[in-house]
């Protein structure tokens, strides 16, 4: 075990990344961060005559999610020191990397186990869109890769209940047993889920929609990214509807939703593909007249609404 209570963080760093070649868990001493509350990431605090530099536990954690790893339950090593534990999560344990065979999205899947509204980092950030197109006001809602129903879940939660049960509800993903636990889940009757190709929404006749959302569905590498989004805005959203894109920044991985996307050919979280999809779908909505905001740190959200 080492101490790393002066050193700076580019000190950590470097042994961290190299210890985790050979180890699967890190244990060191730190000043606990308890006892510099307010003070900034390194500044130097004088305790007994002892010189520490202070880190937070959001300091910890961030560096834990940059080297995979998780932060494991602090102890009290002295009157001004604690150790910390970084255990490596397991990068094979991710839907991401799902054999051909298996169903990835479906009700028994690795994703099925993941929970978005569980995730503060996620949970804020759509709280946040459908609040800014005041979800409540909405008669007609769509979801495009609603999976099993989470966010409508969300709504269904935020909004007042006779509110709700006003609310037509429409979803869509490819996933029969996803769609299966949706139906399950939601049955006030208001609520309708299609099994269903979303490159052929035509042959739907959904109509159009106060409220379009899809989260984590539009940049699938089976369909055709520019050309359903137009269709969307063109021929499913009504006059004076609203949109709301998310775009994933983040991996799941062992249990944990870790910030930065994968990129195809880098070995490192790359945004330009992000970065230029929704400056697409910002650009064209702003040429419809809408009022476009982007906010989100792991999913980036979209929020568009029709200027009056």
């Amino acid at each position: 075990m080492k101490s790393f209570t002066t050193e700076p963080l580019t000190e950590i760093l470097t042994w961290a990344q190299e210890s985790l070649k050979e180890s699967d868990t890190l244990m060191f001493e730190v000043l606990n961060p308890d006892l510099a509350e307010g003070s900034y990431a390194g500044e130097t605090i004088l305790i007994e005559e002892e010189s520490y530099l202070h880190r937070s536990y959001k300091a910890w954690s961030d560096l834990a999610e940059l080297l995979f790893c998780r932060l494991l339950t602090p102890k009290v090593q002295s009157g001004h020191t604690v150790i910390l534990t970084y255990k490596k999560i397991d990068l094979g344990d991710s839907f991401h990397r799902v054999e051909a065979q298996e169903e990835k999205y479906g009700s028994e899947s690795r994703f099925a186990k993941v929970h978005k509204n569980e995730e503060p980092a996620f949970l804020s950030a759509y709280l946040r869109a459908l609040n800014s197109v005041k979800v409540g006001e909405k008669k007609r809602i769509l979801n495009l890769g609603i999976n099993t129903g989470d966010e409508f879940d969300l709504i269904r939660r935020i909004v007042p209940h006779e509110t709700y049960k006003n609310l037509s509800l429409v979803g869509i993903d490819h996933s029969q047993s996803a769609i299966t636990v949706a139906r399950e889940r939601f049955d006030e009757g208001n609520a309708i889920f299609h099994v269903h190709d979303i490159n052929d929404l035509s042959s739907l006749g959904l109509g159009r929609f106060d409220l379009i959302i899809t989260i984590g569905t539009l940049q699938s590498s089976t369909l055709e990214f520019k050309s359903l989004f137009a269709s969307l805005v063109q021929e499913y959203l009504a006059p004076h509807g609203a949109m709301i894109l998310g775009f994933p920044n983040c991996r799941w991985m062992g249990g944990e939703m870790i910030y930065g996307a994968k990129a195809p050919n880098y070995p490192y979280s790359e945004m330009s593909i992000l970065i230029k999809d929704i400056y697409y779908c910002k650009k064209y909505l702003q040429q419809k007249k809408f009022r476009v905001t982007v906010t989100g740190r792991d999913y980036l959200f979209l929020t568009a609404t029709k200027i009056a």
